[in-house]
C-alpha cells in the first residue's frame, strides 16, 4: 500500500498565526495592510506553510507583530512538533479525501516516471509540444491535486503523452503501472515524509543563518540559462560549489534510517539575482532555494527573474 504524506504542500510551518492571534489580528487581511511589500495573496501561502517566505518579508512580518522574525521560525525536528495539529487549524484535519490524495501522488509520480524513462521529454518539449507550462508540471509532479481536479487542456494533454483515450482510461493506466511496481522507484520522491522534512530543515536552516547575519557564500554572476520547472533559471555557470552539499547537508540532518533512498536525487540550488541599471543582474543571494531539475550541471544555481531584470513586456 502507497504510503502518502498528507501534508507534503506544507514545507514552511511558522507561528505567523500564532503572533497574529496573540495581538488580536482577527483576520490576515488585517495584517495584510500593515505589510505593504507583500501582497494578501502570497501572505496567506507564507501564513499557510505552503510556500517559504523570505529573509525580507520575515523582517517586516515581525515588525508587524512586534518580535523577533527568527521566532517566527520552527524547528521541524524539535521534540514534540507534530505537524498535524500545526496544520489542523490552517487547513483542516488530514487527509480531507484519502482517495484524491491517492490519486494525485499516483499521478505525479507516473509523470516522473514517464518523464525519467524518455530522456527526449524535456521541460522545454512538455510545453511546446503538449501545452504543459513548467509551473503546472511543478505542481502536477508534486501531486498538487488529483486529475479531474486539473482543467480540460492539463488533462488532455496527459491523456496524449501516456495514450489514452480518456481520463478513466489513464486512470486505469496509472493505477496498473502502480499494481505492477513501475511507480516504486519514483513514489518516495512524492509521497515520503522525508522528502518535505529535507527541503523544510534546509530552508529553514538558511533563513535563520540570514536572519542572524549569517550570509551564505555569493556565486559568480549569472548567465542565460534554461528555465526550470520551479520558475527559476538554471545555469552552469558559477563558482566551486559542491554538486548536492544542499542534499547532503539535508541527509546529515535526518536519521540515516528514514532517509529513503531516493532522497539522495533531491538538490536544491541556491538562488541569486538583484536587479541593476540597464538590464543587468548583480550576483547577489537571496536566500531563496529552488529543486535542480534533472538535466541541472554540478556547478547549477537558480536565477531570479522580473521586470526590473526582464523590462515592461513581463
Amino acid at each position: 500500500m502507497t504510503t502518502i504524506d498528507y501534508h507534503r504542500a506544507l514545507v514552511f510551518p511558522n507561528r505567523i498565526r500564532k503572533f497574529r492571534k496573540q495581538l488580536n489580528i482577527g483576520s490576515l487581511l488585517e495584517l495584510s495592510e500593515r505589510l505593504p511589500g507583500i501582497t494578501y495573496i502570497r501572505l496567506s501561502k507564507i501564513e499557510r506553510g505552503e510556500i517559504f517566505a523570505r529573509a525580507d518579508e520575515l523582517r517586516d512580518l515581525g515588525r508587524a507583530l512586534g518580535v523577533d522574525p527568527v521566532d517566527l521560525l520552527i524547528d521541524v525536528d524539535a521534540p514534540g512538533f507534530d505537524i498535524a495539529a500545526w496544520a489542523e487549524p490552517l487547513h483542516g484535519p488530514a487527509p480531507a479525501d484519502p482517495e484524491a490524495e491517492l490519486g494525485a501522488v499516483l499521478l505525479a509520480a507516473a509523470l516522473r516516471a514517464r518523464r525519467g524513462g524518455d530522456p527526449a521529454l524535456t521541460i522545454a518539449v512538455l510545453e511546446s509540444e503538449y501545452g504543459i507550462a513548467p509551473v503546472v508540471l511543478s505542481r502536477i509532479e508534486n501531486a498538487l491535486k488529483p486529475l479531474d481536479r486539473w482543467n480540460e487542456d492539463v488533462r488532455a494533454a496527459l491523456r496524449r503523452l501516456f495514450g489514452a483515450a480518456t481520463d478513466g482510461a489513464l486512470v486505469a493506466h496509472i493505477e496498473a503501472l502502480n499494481a505492477a511496481g513501475a511507480l516504486d522507484a519514483v513514489l518516495p520522491l512524492v509521497a515520503n515524509p522525508e522528502i518535505r522534512l529535507a527541503k523544510s530543515r534546509t530552508r529553514i536552516a538558511a533563513l535563520k543563518d540570514e536572519l542572524t547575519g549569517r550570509q551564505p557564500e555569493a556565486p559568480a554572476p549569472a548567465a542565460a540559462g534554461a528555465t526550470t520547472a520551479t520558475g527559476a533559471v538554471a545555469s552552469d555557470r558559477t563558482q566551486a560549489m559542491p554538486a548536492a552539499s544542499t542534499t547532503a547537508a539535508a541527509a546529515a540532518a535526518a536519521p540515516a534510517s528514514a532517509i529513503p533512498p531516493a532522497l539522495a536525487a533531491l538538490r536544491l540550488l541556491p538562488v541569486i539575482g538583484t536587479p541593476l541599471p540597464n538590464g543587468l543582474i548583480a550576483p547577489t543571494p537571496t536566500g531563496a532555494q529552488v529543486e535542480a531539475p534533472r538535466s541541472a550541471g554540478p556547478r547549477a544555481y537558480g536565477l531570479r527573474l522580473g521586470r526590473p531584470t526582464l523590462g515592461a513586456g513581463l
